[in-house]
């Protein structure tokens, strides 16, 4: 159900940002369109007043004195003599009052040589000029006549709806990122299931000679021969706990699984810190006789949890603190508060975590190559699962290495939690 909501939601993305731009294109065409045709008005308008000021300003047309011939190429029909000097200064008069900034050249037509005289190439910044020839065609049935084209018309054009095709721009850049992204998510979830399927796989596979080795274990640590001999049940004890251990480990990938698949449902609580804590100590030092655990927590302290998961949480990090310990492992549980919340910090004596590694701790499957990290079983979930549960809580998570040695790892549980 997931997936196929995520693939609706991908499809409805693509076709949204696909019709914006398509409707984007079509709103920057009619736009050129518009200014094209804004453009060729103004280009009449300017040039009937130049005729109108050659001829004189009483005079009427009675048809209109200039053709658009092409896109860019104009000619205007003054059917009398006229000044080619006198004309120029009117082309720029009229051009600048009527807002149209981009080059153009002109050329006049001489009845007495049958031929288009090219005049100048006129440019509105003067540094600009270019001494180029442009050739024009005669037209026939006209005398007195001269012809108009500017060379830079579509760049002019294109230049004033710059915000336009900016636009356009983003909006294909945005198009690519998100294709980018939505590749990058559907490779990114199938990688995620396809490792999900190979912890369950690899997992499964595991439990079932695991589970024959802890009853074969079992039994012979029951056998009279066993019992006699202190040599063979300690063997069978070694058997015994690492099988236990590596089932916790199977357990535990199984569980991240699971809930990396279905999510976990918090079972919330309110539960006593003090005498939870207390508990764990009372479990892990019975297990580890060289283990010293020391609480300092208000027997007032309250917290809402999920209980379960709470107690792996403590169990991993306790866990972790004497893994990682080259001495006797000494653990100090203790609370501070301030006016948000609750800090509730586990200090340990252990080798402490390089400054360069102190950020990837909590990175599923990641584990710190040292040479202690090599004697160590674990698969690198302990700090993950611990992060992923804190999180789920919606509390927060900090590790810093203390000044003399081990680390401190903190968990701000706020007040309105």
């Amino acid at each position: 159900m997931e997936i196929k909501r995520l693939n609706i939601i991908i499809s409805l993305g693509f076709v949204a940002i696909i019709g914006i731009l398509v409707a984007q294109l079509l709103w920057t065409r009619q736009a050129y369109h518009l200014e094209d045709k804004k453009f060729n008005q103004k280009v009449n308008l300017a040039l009937l007043e130049v005729v109108k000021k050659l001829y004189g300003s009483k005079v009427t047309f009675t048809e209109n004195p200039v053709q658009n011939v092409a896109n860019d190429y104009y000619v205007v029909n003054i059917n009398n003599e006229f000044d080619p000097g006198i004309l120029e200064h009117y082309l720029k008069t009229e051009f600048t009052r009527f807002q149209i900034n981009t080059d153009y050249v002109y050329a006049v037509y001489n009845c007495h040589s049958d031929r288009m005289v090219y005049g100048r190439y006129v440019s509105t910044h003067e540094e600009d000029i270019q001494d180029k020839v442009i050739t024009f065609p005669k037209h026939k049935n006209l005398v007195y006549y001269f012809s108009i084209r500017f060379p830079d018309k579509t760049a002019y054009l294109v230049s004033s709806l710059k915000f336009w095709y900016l636009l356009t721009i983003a909006l294909i850049i945005i198009l690519f990122v998100y294709v980018y992204s939505i590749y990058t998510i559907i490779q990114q979830k199938k990688f995620s299931e396809l490792q999900r399927d190979f912890i369950n796989n690899m997992t499964h596979e595991f439990k079932t000679p695991l589970s024959s080795i802890l009853l074969a274990a079992e039994a012979l640590h029951q056998q009279e021969e066993v019992q006699n001999s202190k040599k063979l049940k300690t063997y069978a004890s070694i058997i015994a706990n690492q099988g236990n251990k590596l089932n916790l480990h199977i357990e535990k990938i199984l569980n991240i699984a699971k809930n990396d698949a279905s999510g976990v449902k918090l079972n919330l609580q309110k539960l006593n810190l003090s005498l939870f804590l207390n508990d764990i100590k009372n479990q892990i030092e019975q297990k580890n006789e060289n283990v010293k655990i020391d609480i300092q927590v208000e027997n007032s302290t309250h917290i809402v949890a999920d209980e379960f998961h709470f107690s792996n949480m403590v169990h991993n990090i306790i866990d972790n603190s004497i893994k990682y310990c080259e001495e006797n492992p000494h653990i100090q549980i203790f609370e501070t508060k301030d006016a948000k919340g609750l800090y509730l910090k586990f200090k340990d004596n252990g080798i402490g975590i390089s400054n360069h590694n102190i950020n990837s701790v909590f990175t599923q499957f990641y584990r710190i190559n040292t040479q202690k990290s090599d004697e160590v079983s674990g698969f690198g979930l302990g700090l993950f699962y611990v992060k992923k549960m804190v999180q789920l809580h919606h509390w927060k998570i900090s590790l810093q290495n203390n000044t003399d040695k081990g680390i401190t790892l903190s968990i701000f549980i706020p007040y309105q939690n």
